[in-house]
């Protein structure tokens, strides 16, 4: 039996930092599901992972003599699913210089690059999405919204509608699971599917338009408006407006203020009034901090937002620039736009200037805050949190990053 692998490219993934800082791309989330959590439905089994050492614990590589390694920023489809099975010993599937997968037996991450010589190539013509900067994540989100609702409600019935004050547009691409809670909103699935996940509570008010997911436990706030292409992750709560963001698991951004083009880690929290910039008052291309070179690079992109690390958090009216970086474990506040880029466990604002935030001090607010939704903060997050803390010590680069 294969054995199937999700590879931290070794040249994709100081790009994807911080977000990969806590995490293998793979966990990553994009659509309804996580990268991880996509092949493992298309595969019918767990993958495993070949990350960095210090999440290689957490993250655990399950080995074998046959084994697939695929791009961990790879989503999956039929096709490549049909091509990952063709694929003999020794044989890398490539697009362009991408190297999507190869088949092999005990690589490590050095040699899992496109141009390795011992790989025979094979080449993939038809369309894959492969997630290699950060805004590729929010930009592909509508799609794999669409791609993944049409997987996860496959021959399956929604709950019903009981709310007579609820308005629905387009309600077969409207997907309530058990126990959804709507009160009185407006579901608009016109322009791409709408799911709610298991206990999702949608308040008073609420305005959400189609492609748009919110997973488990998360709550709409009232009057919250939800644009398109957003991804609300489970046990979240969100108000105010938010455009073609992604919002992984137990992050709040509760109240009015704007996020648009963003990205939020897990255990996030923005303060009320809190907003972000998306697009230039020139509409220029953006820049954004890479951790890859170290310093701001053109994204070829003209909306991009704010990509902030696991832990991090914005006291109230707190003011993000058109294409910020918040490291992991951040805690902003004062007035004044941040900085482009803040690194990891870091305390301060823009105004009062900014200090390193004490590392046992970090690692208690994450205790009281896990506790507070029943969750344990372990000592093998605390390891983490200190390699990170380590590597953010030292002048980044793509070597040990």
């Amino acid at each position: 039996m294969i054995n199937y692998v999700l590879f931290d490219g070794p040249r994709v993934r100081p790009h994807l930092l911080p977000l990969v800082f806590t995490r293998p791309i793979a966990e990553l989330r994009v659509g309804i599901r996580t990268i991880a959590e996509k092949w493992a439905d298309w595969l019918e089994t767990e993958p495993s992972y070949l990350t960095l050492p210090y999440l290689q614990k957490k993250y655990p590589l399950k080995k074998s003599p046959d084994t697939i390694y695929i791009h961990g920023g790879l989503c999956p489809n039929e096709r490549l699913v049909r091509s990952l099975e063709q694929l003999k010993p020794g044989e890398a599937l490539m697009q362009g210089n991408i190297l999507l997968a190869v088949r092999g037996s005990k690589l490590t991450l050095d040699e899992l690059v496109p141009d390795n010589p011992n790989f025979q190539k094979q080449y993939f013509w038809d369309k894959a999405t492969v997630i290699q900067r950060l805004p590729d994540l929010v930009v592909y989100n509508g799609d794999q919204i669409a791609i993944d609702f049409e997987r996860i409600t496959l021959g399956r019935t929604s709950q019903p509608m009981e709310d007579r004050f609820t308005a629905c547009y387009n309600e077969s691409q409207i997907f309530l699971e058990e126990g959804v809670q709507l009160r009185s909103a407006v579901l608009n699935a016109e322009n791409g599917p709408i799911y709610l996940g298991k206990d999702v509570h949608v308040s008073e008010g609420a305005l959400i338009q189609g492609p748009f997911a919110a997973l488990e436990g998360s709550v709409i706030n009232l009057g919250g408006k939800m644009r398109r292409n957003t991804t609300i992750g489970p046990h979240c709560k969100v108000g105010g407006e938010v455009s073609m963001s992604i919002v992984m698991g137990y992050s709040n951004k509760g109240h009015d203020g704007f996020l648009g083009n963003s990205y939020l880690g897990e255990w996030c929290n923005l303060g009320a009034n809190t907003n972000n910039s998306n697009l230039k008052n020139d509409y220029g291309n953006v820049k954004l901090y890479d951790y890859a070179t170290g310093k701001l690079e053109d994204t070829g992109r003209q909306f991009v937002g704010l990509f902030m690390g696991d832990y991090s958090k914005a006291g109230i009216s707190t003011m993000f620039n058109t294409g910020t970086i918040v490291g992991v474990n951040v805690n902003l506040f004062g007035a004044g736009f941040t900085p482009k880029h803040v690194p990891s466990f870091s305390w301060g604002g823009a105004d009062s200037g900014f200090q390193p935030y004490r590392f046992e001090k970090a690692v208690e607010v994450a205790r009281n805050t896990m506790d507070r939704r029943g969750k344990l903060f372990t000592e093998e997050e605390e390891d983490i949190w200190r390699a990170i803390y380590d590597i953010e010590q030292r002048k980044p680069d793509s070597e040990s990053l």
